[in-house]
């Protein structure tokens, strides 16, 4: 021990004989940290270095959480292609089954439809996140250089439309493509349809979030709304104008 703190340490026990044993350590304790200020200094550094703790870095209170937001380019992208290639083709069928019963008409323009609304698709999404993903980076440049980690991919969403819409369409294209007879081939497109709707919409909620039953609903109301309304124009159309595709 230091014969400074031993001197002092003595004096304190000489002076205060009728103290007990107690009071005593108090005192040690204080003159220690009087004459050696260094050892709190080394011992709070370590001690403030154990206390930072990353967050996240494991156990039950860092588990992951899904980030949804992540998911939002890519799910839109793949939601929005299956949702429209479904109604547009059995929109299609339907609408030109209104004017003609022909089984190959209503085949060739829901394959000319899967085909040019995949195109169309592919292409328009492209270009609208190609447009998204130049402003985000002429920001990131403005600001000074940033993350550009999550800048939205056109390429991934192109594809991801251009196949999800082949894929909705392909349903009724291939459940309603190959009945003969009008009324029934009508009525599996629709069944089908319905089927594949609600399917896409409960599977777009549950992917990112939301209430599977409220999103199957919202958008299987939207195809029926769709296919109705494009029946009953060329329904009209025909009937006014008598037409007849396979004639003419």
């Amino acid at each position: 021990m230091d014969p400074h703190l031993s001197s002092h340490v003595c004096a304190c026990k000489l002076t205060k004989e009728e103290e007990d044993v107690a009071d005593a350590v108090v005192v040690v304790v204080d003159v220690e940290a009087d004459q050696a200020p260094h050892y709190s200094s080394l011992k709070t550094a370590p001690e403030a270095d154990a206390v930072v703790v990353p967050s996240g870095a494991g156990g039950a209170d860092g588990a992951e959480e899904v980030n949804y937001m992540a998911r939002a380019q890519w799910l839109r992208a793949a939601v929005l292609g299956a949702n429209d290639g479904l109604v547009s083709v059995a929109s299609l069928m339907i609408g030109v089954g209104a004017v003609d019963g022909s089984h190959n008409t209503m085949l060739v323009s829901g394959l000319a439809g899967l085909v040019a609304g995949a195109c169309s698709m592919a292409i328009g999404e492209f270009v609208s996140v190609y447009a998204q993903y130049d402003i985000e980076v002429s920001q990131i440049e403005r600001d000074g250089g940033g993350d550009k980690e999550n800048l939205p991919s056109p390429t991934q969403a192109a594809l991801a439309s251009a196949l999800a819409f082949a894929i909705g369409g392909l349903l009724p294209l291939l459940t309603g493509g190959f009945i003969k007879g009008w009324a029934p081939r009508v009525g599996t497109v629709c069944a089908v349809s319905s089927l594949g709707l609600a399917g896409f919409g409960a599977a777009g909620g549950y992917l990112g979030g939301a209430n599977m039953v409220k999103a199957g609903i919202r958008v299987l109301l939207g195809g029926w709304l769709a296919m109705l309304v494009t029946f009953g124009v060329l329904r009209l159309f025909g009937t006014i104008f008598h037409m007849n595709i396979s004639s003419g």
